[in-house]
């Protein structure tokens, strides 16, 4: 084992989350907006453990081993670093700390398929790897185009939770999992067990009870008897009118049971849509509204960008994901807070 190589990673993963994360703090307090503080603290305290820890564990004192002088030592770049790490596991596939250590990193280098594959070496080794089955669901989420947990993301995550019934990412990714499926006031009580574990009056205790209002709105309201830590009223975000008319020379491919999408996404972003409505297509032409309660992820929603793209979409086959044969129709880039109602045409077939 190259025992260089680890400390000279645990630096290189230090200062590249340090560039990535700071710049975002120092927005957050400026902009004194909760989400984005959120988003940061969940990445830091959820998703990457201190990874020079980890290693300083695997080697102990590097110079007293090897007898490497500082001077002689020279700084590894960090794809230098991963070809180390990986060769490293080709000579020992047993290595569960080693293979934690590469999913670590290529989650931080946004490499979600890759580090979701070695979540799984470790699952393989470690089966009740709590902390593996969450990094491995996480990841796989950010596989697809549309962000679900479900599958066998879902079924570790509550597994994890099961084995582990503290752990706030797992918790806070079984919620969100939750209000994906529509299940508001399961997502409101997982995220109530999680609130317990923040510090009372924080910004990550905010943002959660934000969350929370949000399930409690859409499943009907608070259970009762259910008090959050900090009350927060239910946000009222942004919302966005939107007219939907199907072109009359398409009118003829409209079936039973065609399902109409409308949705919002970021103007440069993420493919997510930060807010998505789901109706019958026959009743087109239709009027909808599109606000914060509709984002399919409560920390990615309308309010959290300024402009977005509009569009609708009659699905065949019933599914987000747009296939060969759908209606679309758009209506470009709209600011968010506009006031006028956006309208759109389904003229073109995908």
């Amino acid at each position: 084992m190259k025992t260089v190589f680890f400390i000279a990673a645990a630096v290189m993963i230090a200062v590249a989350l340090a560039a990535l994360l700071l710049p975002l703090v120092r927005q957050g307090r400026r902009s004194g907006r909760s989400r984005g503080v959120f988003a940061l603290t969940l990445a830091i305290a959820f998703v990457v453990p201190l990874a020079a820890s980890g290693l300083y564990l695997l080697v102990g004192t590097p110079a007293a081993l090897n007898g490497v002088s500082a001077e002689a030592t020279q700084p590894l770049t960090m794809q230098q670093a991963l070809d180390e790490l990986h060769a490293h596991l080709a000579q020992q596939p047993d290595d569960v700390q080693g293979w934690m250590l590469l999913a670590q990193t290529l989650s931080v280098q946004h490499d979600p398929a890759a580090a979701r594959d070695a979540y799984d070496r470790v699952l393989k080794l470690d089966a009740n790897n709590a902390e593996a089955m969450v990094g491995w669901a996480e990841n796989d989420s950010m596989t697809r185009s549309d962000h679900m947990i479900e599958g066998r993301a879902l079924d570790l995550l509550k597994r994890a939770v099961l084995l582990h019934p503290d752990s706030q990412r797992g918790l806070w990714l079984l919620g969100i999992s939750d209000f994906q499926h529509g299940e508001y006031r399961d997502a409101a009580a997982t995220w109530r067990l999680l609130q317990p574990q923040l510090e009372p009056g924080s910004d990550v205790a905010r943002a959660v009870a934000e969350q929370i209002a949000v399930a409690d709105a859409r499943g009907g309201g608070a259970p009762a008897g259910a008090a959050s830590t900090t009350t927060v009223a239910a946000p009222q975000g942004a919302a966005l009118q939107v007219q939907v008319a199907l072109a009359p020379a398409l009118k003829d491919k409209l079936a039973a049971g065609d399902v109409l999408f409308v949705y919002a996404r970021a103007d440069k972003g993420p493919p997510m849509p930060l807010a998505v409505a789901r109706l019958d297509a026959g009743q087109l032409p239709a009027n909808v509204t599109l606000t914060d309660a509709m984002a399919m992820t409560p920390a990615m929603k309308l309010s959290s960008v300024t402009h977005v793209f509009v569009g609708a979409r009659i699905s065949h086959s019933g599914q987000p994901i747009a296939q060969s044969g759908d209606l679309e129709g758009d209506a470009g880039i709209v600011a968010v807070d506009s006031r006028t109602p956006v309208k759109i045409s389904i003229d073109k077939v995908h």
